[in-house]
């Protein structure tokens, strides 16, 4: 069993950068250097565990461990608690930021300030940390780390003048780093001897164990064998065992005082009960008062998943049941569509959260899998005074029950290269963004802040931003609530049969050429049939665009050698009654690049 540490000698401190700026490398180099992981088991990303992380050099999952160091007489202990970087996971950012009392923020030596280490250094100052400015990858050639110090300080209004350079990739710097976290950021407050207030700020499910919390501490102690109450839930639970995080293996542990974090295991089935951001206080003497900024996460992106294989419809529910025991933030129903068959309706924290999730759907579970274009959740007030909200455009009411359409909107923080800001304004207009603010942070980079429909940025929004600004623009977003809209749906007409699958939600000015630039895009996916197949774009009953899918032609007088042009005639007018026949019953099978196009849309 661990020794007591004094809580005087307790660090608890998160690391915050944009994507790629060396944050789970640093805290590589972190760990190594307080000799948690030797050389030998030393692997990169010790942190990320899962092989997306790993591929894509991106943390999805939040990690923490506890480190001890050594230093003079004096035995410290070092609680990393790490956080994802993407805009998708921000409110798991902001759980473990309120776990933390100060933060390590990373800036890229050469790339300088982005915007999401802007939008994670306001939850920072939210959650009163102290800030610890480190400029990393000072090693490359193209480092300027006086500039990007600069921009720090003019930026987010920060003083860098005591601050750290270091190259997480050779270690240069890793050592002093330590000692100023160690110097500067403060040990946790809280009072021993109060009533037990612990935040959870992550939790998974162990094949083993079971659901387990990973916790802070704040006041007072958790035990094993304590019975201790889930404030959210309100259910009680037994402490099975207390562990603390390791990279290599958690290290077990008969209790857990003010200031540390532990993970609490307590037997439970699912991730439900234990969802991150909840109190857990003692079941006999609970405290007064929750740990305040507590929040279901909700999703904000909706999409159809189907099997390709319509016989895999149980593998698909029994594999999103699995995921689900890991992420408490992904929800899921069923839905059957004409064209797809049977599938789920999944709701998303973001686009890379749907990326993420369908790929290890793919990779874990082995499927094949048809993901229809991400929609967003609509509130809508009816004429007779009802209000509803819809996360699939077919869900939408016909046009004369509805009173107004309410949409969700974001402020977007974009940091552009000077030379793409003409561009990148056009995107921004024609994505009907509205203009709050626009700063020069120096000769070369711009500062935009927009609010905008998030409707127009999950589709394609982050692909065009990177392609018009050749990668350099970072871009980051929150949502802001709910504004009306003036919008229709655009329902697709496959040979009379309204395609429910393939329905968008437009604004009414861009109905008419969104419509004609699906059809002609329809047009060219739909494969030609032997009877000609009419494909509409259609408001309502109001067709506003339309285009023929040519029959194959199948030539009927070939058997014909001569002879008189009447027997000609009546085979065609034979092939022709057949067609009109078919047409009747016939039924257009959509291919599943269909269900994709509306992805392309420029219009």
């Amino acid at each position: 069993m661990a020794k007591k540490i004094p809580q005087k000698n307790i660090r608890n401190f998160s690391i915050i950068a944009h994507i790629d700026h060396g944050k789970s490398t640093l805290a590589d180099r972190i760990i190594q250097e307080c000799g948690a992981v030797s050389d030998r088991q030393m692997s990169a990303q010790v942190m990320d565990t899962m092989d997306i992380e790993k591929e894509r050099g991106i943390t999805i999952k939040a990690q923490s461990v506890r480190l001890d160091y050594i230093k003079g007489d004096e035995h410290y202990i070092l609680n990393l608690i790490d956080t994802p970087g993407h805009v998708d996971f921000s409110y798991e950012v902001s759980r473990s930021l309120a776990s933390s009392d100060g933060a390590l923020l990373i800036v890229d030596a050469a790339q300088g300030v982005e915007a999401q280490t802007i939008a994670n250094v306001y939850i920072a100052i939210e959650n009163d940390l102290e800030l610890l400015p480190v400029v990393n990858k000072i090693d490359l050639p193209a480092s300027d780390p006086d500039r990007v110090l600069t921009e720090l300080e003019e930026a987010i209004g920060i003083d860098a003048t005591e601050h750290n350079l270091v190259s997480a990739k050779t270690g240069e710097g890793v050592a002093e780093l330590i000692d100023s976290i160690v110097e500067r950021i403060p040990s946790p407050s809280g009072d021993e001897d109060a009533p037990l207030k612990a935040l959870i700020y992550d939790s998974w499910f162990d094949n083993y164990l079971g659901a387990v919390a990973l916790v802070r501490v704040f006041d007072g102690r958790i035990a094993k064998g304590q019975m201790v109450k889930v404030m959210g839930t309100k259910d009680e639970h037994q402490i099975l065992n207390l562990m603390y995080p390791n990279p290599l293996a958690p290290i077990n542990t008969t209790e857990l005082n003010t200031g540390e974090i532990g993970i609490v295991v307590m037997g439970l089935k699912t991730v439900d009960s234990l969802k991150v951001g909840d109190t857990v206080t003692d079941a006999k003497n609970p405290t007064a008062e929750v740990i305040h900024g507590f929040e279901p996460a909700k999703p904000f992106v909706f999409a159809g998943i189907y099997p390709i294989e319509t016989d895999r419809f149980e593998d698909l529910r029994d594999a999103l049941n699995k995921l689900k025991l890991n992420d408490s933030s992904l929800s899921f129903e069923p839905e059957s569509s004409m064209a797809l068959g049977s599938g789920f309706r999944t709701g998303f924290l973001g686009m890379l959260h749907m990326e993420v999730i369908k790929e290890r759907l793919e990779r874990e579970f082995n499927l094949e899998l048809i993901a229809t274009a991400p929609t967003v959740v609509y509130k809508i007030s009816l004429t007779n005074g009802n209000e509803m909200e819809i996360q699939n455009p077919s869900e939408l009411p016909e046009p004369q029950k509805i009173s107004k359409i309410f949409e969700p909107y974001v402020k977007a923080t974009i940091l552009t290269p000077q030379e793409y800001l003409g561009n990148l304004i056009k995107l921004l207009n024609d994505r009907r963004g509205i203009q709050i603010k626009m700063d020069y942070l120096n000769e070369t980079r711009v500062l935009l802040e927009y609010d905008i429909p998030m409707n127009e940025i999950v589709l394609d929004f982050y692909d065009k931003l990177k392609s018009i600004t050749k990668g350099y623009a970072s871009f980051d977003y929150e949502p802001i609530g709910f504004r009306e809209g003036n919008l229709v749906k655009l329902d697709i007409r496959v040979a009379g049969d309204v395609v429910d699958s393939l329905s968008i939600i437009v604004p009414d000015e861009k109905s008419r050429t969104r419509g004609l630039a699906f059809v002609a895009q329809l047009k060219e996916l739909i494969p030609r049939q032997l009877f000609e197949v009419a494909i509409q774009a259609s408001i309502g009953n109001n067709v506003i665009a339309r285009s023929n899918v040519k029959s194959m032609g199948k030539n009927v007088t070939a058997k014909c050698y001569g002879g008189d042009i009447t027997r000609k005639r009546k085979l065609l007018e034979k092939q022709k009654a057949g067609k009109k026949r078919m047409k009747s019953i016939g039924r257009v099978q959509v291919p599943q690049e269909a269900f994709m196009a509306v992805l392309k849309l420029d219009a």
